[in-house]
């Protein structure tokens, strides 16, 4: 049984559904995206509620997988997502330019990281203790795919290092350290 496949989505104001082609057209107040539907899964629309159904036992975990995809979609045209990266690193910095991204990351030379369409970010300077800062990025769209392909791209920059931490990193995750040389 797929217990994500049996959720109803409810549809917030502002959204409208259209179903057909194959795929489920989201419209809302952020945008419009489209979440392919694959064979043996229907949609059926009722009152505000959108419910997933299969064809047969055979099509249970594409059911579930289905009905996240249209969910995100209906999330992200209401409300939308966010992603924030962590720059952490002497001298390592990031300063929005336009529609791209410059990155001081310890290479010899600037990183310029360019945001697809459909993908904004804000750049802020944090202070974490008195004399050391910290940048964080805060990335937003509507297209959560899309959103954390942008944020992957951007934490392959520079991979956390596994003694100090330094390098970009997903905010919301913990880093494990690795315990330095101790000598005898």
């Amino acid at each position: 049984m797929s217990r994500v496949g049996k959720k109803i989505i409810e549809i917030p104001k502002g959204v409208t559904i259209n179903i057909a082609n194959g795929a489920v057209d989201v419209k809302g107040p952020k945008g419009q995206l489209s979440a392919p539907i694959p064979a043996g899964v229907t949609f059926k629309l009722e009152d505000g509620k959108l419910t997933a159904e299969r064809a047969s036992e055979d099509h249970t975990a594409i059911h579930g997988t289905a009905r996240a995809l249209v969910a995100n979609a209906v999330k992200g045209v209401s409300e939308g997502f966010s992603q924030d990266m962590d720059i952490v690193g002497v001298g390592y910095k990031a300063e929005l330019k336009g529609k791209s991204i410059q990155f001081a990351l310890g290479y010899s030379h600037q990183i310029e990281f360019v945001l697809p369409e459909g993908v904004t970010a804000k750049v802020e300077k944090v202070q974490k203790q008195i004399t050391q800062y910290q940048t964080t990025i805060t990335l937003s769209a509507i297209d959560k795919h899309l959103l954390g392909q942008v944020a992957a791209n951007m934490h392959k920059l520079r991979k956390p290092d596994a003694y100090k931490g330094k390098g970009v990193r997903y905010a919301d995750r913990q880093i494990k350290l690795k315990p330095g040389k101790t000598g005898k």
